[in-house]
């Protein structure tokens, strides 16, 4: 089976097309196996490209853990590059400076605009739709639309405060934090500083949190003015990742609601820096650089 490891500003998948092939009978075992960095090839999750009836390619996204998750803003980047720069025909293939694609997600087609330089694409920009505030939409069981800005208690009724102590040692009881969904349930957290203690320790007591029944992905954010931020995330089923496009997308709108930031914010972290704006509360767009690191060959007795 051919694969594509790529990556958006860090955050790095293997991309599987089957397009004109037949989809791997259990692509969530597949992507635990594949994802797996000291096992496997090393990824933040498996990608399926397919074909579609209403756009130029649908993608389907594994975690690391085998969940299926509902949208990827650096996969959709590194799909939009992959149909241009791997086309099926001459109808796909696209010679200008910038093209638009329509890439199916979800239960949602989205636009994606490239730049490309000598026929490859080395940015894209996404519109990630707008923002759901309700919290039958996140999921969540917060109070709010959206729930913004909350005390959230960590520590359950049934845990003592020994027990909790020497579970989760350094962390506190109680954060504040604020949720939305970008087509998958996030969790932001705004920071003094980013540290380990925030995203290893909080990173999956509040993805498992019972107020978020879908689990969460969590986001740490320091300000460093209104139009740029410090970001470290913790994904729903892969852990601490390099960088996070919808995550980036959640944690500007959090600030911006919160009057903290500006509409347009340059989102750094670890893996690289992405532009994310969200003007008169309408759809959010998502700017970053999408790279190919290699092609190989995964054994297919494996791939079953």
């Amino acid at each position: 089976m051919r694969f594509t490891k790529m990556h958006g500003a860090g955050n790095d998948y293997l991309f599987v097309d089957v397009r004109k092939t037949a989809p791997p009978a259990d692509p969530g075992q597949l992507a635990r196996t594949m994802s797996n960095r000291q096992t496997g090839i090393g990824a933040d999750g498996l990608i399926l490209i397919h074909q579609s009836s209403q756009a130029d390619a649908r993608m389907q996204v594994f975690n690391a853990d085998g969940s299926e998750a509902g949208m990827c803003g650096n996969g959709l980047r590194c799909v939009a590059k992959y149909v241009i720069e791997h086309p099926l025909d001459d109808r796909n293939t696209r010679k200008s400076p910038t093209s638009t694609l329509e890439i199916e997600t979800g239960d949602r087609v989205v636009q994606v605009e490239v730049a490309l330089r000598d026929a490859e694409v080395v940015q894209a920009r996404v519109n990630m739709g707008s923002p759901v505030f309700a919290p039958s939409g996140i999921p969540t069981t917060l109070p709010g639309e959206p729930p913004l800005n909350l005390l959230l208690h960590l520590r359950s009724l049934e845990t003592t405060d020994d027990q909790w102590t020497s579970q989760h040692p350094g962390l506190p009881e109680e954060v504040i934090v604020s949720s939305l969904s970008m087509g998958n349930p996030h969790c932001v957290v705004f920071c003094e500083e980013l540290t380990d203690t925030h995203v290893l320790g909080l990173g999956p007591v509040l993805e498992n949190h019972s107020h978020f029944p879908e689990r969460t992905n969590v986001e740490f954010v320091q300000f460093l003015s209104r139009n740029e931020i410090n970001m470290r995330v913790w994904e729903r089923g892969s852990g601490e990742t390099l960088a996070c496009g919808s995550g980036a997308c959640a944690a500007v709108i959090a600030a911006i609601l919160m009057r903290r930031c500006d509409e347009s914010v340059l989102v750094r972290m670890p893996g690289g820096d992405l532009q994310v704006e969200w003007r008169e509360w309408g759809d959010v767009y998502l700017t970053g650089p999408v790279t190919e690191v290699f092609q190989g060959d995964w054994q297919s007795d494996t791939a079953a």
